[in-house]
Order: C-alpha cells, then sequence, then structure tokens
C-alpha cells in the first residue's frame, strides 16, 4: 500500500502547473506591520505593480498593507504555466524586505513569511474575489469606501470599467469565502 504523504503545515503546496487566473495573498514574517505608514505602503505598491509587469503577470485587483497583500492576476499568456509566480514574489519580496531592512538598519531580519494561491476557474468565485480584494481596505476597517485607499485598486477600477462592470463586481457577495485573511494592518497610512 503507497504511503500517503502529508504536506507540510507551514508550506502549502503551490499548484501552479497551468496558465489562468490566481488569487494571491502573501503575508509579512509573524504578521508584524514592517511596511506600516505611507512611505513604505507607497514602495511596496509600486514593487508589486512593477515585478508583476516585468513578469508578465496582468494584475486585475489588488490590495496592499502593512503586513499582508492580495492580488488577481492573470498568468503571462507566453507562458504554458503559471509557475513564474514564485519566482515573481521572490523577486518582491528580496526587494522590498531589501530596502526595508535598510530603512530600520536590521540588515539579515526576516520580513516575508509565505503566500497562498487560489487557482480561479469557476466565474462566480473570479468575481468575488475581484470585489474582496477591492473592498479589502473597507474590511479591514481602514477606509469607509474602498475607492480612498491609495494602495489598492478600487479607485483605478472604478476609473477605468464601465459603470456596468462596476456595479456588478460590486454586488458580489464576499463573507462567506474561505480566504486566509487574518492579518488586522496597521491603522495608519
Amino acid at each position: 500500500m503507497p504511503e500517503t504523504r502529508i504536506p507540510w503545515p507551514h508550506a502549502p503546496t503551490h499548484r501552479l502547473a497551468t496558465q489562468g487566473t490566481y488569487f494571491v495573498t502573501a503575508s509579512t514574517y509573524q504578521k508584524e506591520h514592517f511596511f506600516r505608514g505611507a512611505k513604505r505602503l507607497a514602495v511596496l505598491h509600486r514593487g508589486l505593480l512593477k515585478v508583476s509587469q516585468d513578469y508578465g503577470w496582468n494584475l486585475e485587483a489588488w490590495a496592499v498593507f502593512s503586513n499582508h497583500y492580495h492580488f488577481v492576476a492573470r498568468s503571462p499568456s507566453a507562458a504554458e504555466t503559471a509557475e513564474g509566480l514564485p519566482l515573481m514574489l521572490k523577486t518582491l519580496h528580496v526587494k522590498t524586505s531589501g530596502w526595508v531592512n535598510r530603512l530600520d538598519a536590521t540588515p539579515t531580519r526576516q520580513v516575508w513569511f509565505n503566500f497562498f494561491e487560489t487557482k480561479l476557474t469557476y466565474p462566480r468565485s473570479y468575481l468575488a474575489r475581484l470585489n474582496y480584494t477591492h473592498q479589502n481596505p473597507v474590511r479591514h476597517k481602514l477606509v469607509a469606501v474602498a475607492n480612498q485607499y491609495p494602495w489598492c485598486s478600487a479607485a483605478w477600477f472604478e476609473r477605468t470599467a464601465s459603470p456596468a462592470q462596476v456595479k456588478t463586481i460590486y454586488r458580489f457577495k464576499t463573507e462567506q469565502m474561505q480566504v486566509p485573511d487574518e492579518f488586522d494592518p496597521a491603522p495608519e497610512w
């Protein structure tokens, strides 16, 4: 009888063998607020946008906080798989942790912990996660209206999508989604 392999709970299995649209969450080490404040959030936000562009990932929604971030993105169309995601995130994490550690004079401190991804294969799941990501600053009680939070995609989405698209996506319920999001970001930004 073959031995059943149980995955180690601190290292999620990444299933990136196929191209597609993914929902990603990444966390800082021990949920520490390494990116507290406007300057640090701006660097992490800009880094996510730049690195995803450099690696060919098409961001559709994103939200960046002091101790985690979420995004929905399509894998590069030129690649047969999404296996470039870990390298893209490693690049982002190495650059941002190096920057924040230089700022804090802590060169060997661990900043990032892990990431989780979900391939979005059902339209309702995809649309609900778009809404979840756009509305995440409201969920964390950082703003009353998502488009007021500068480090998420809500304002961009409302400017670039049609009013019908915005209305449709914002109608999707997110309360019962199974998303690991117990982070409590720092309230000052």
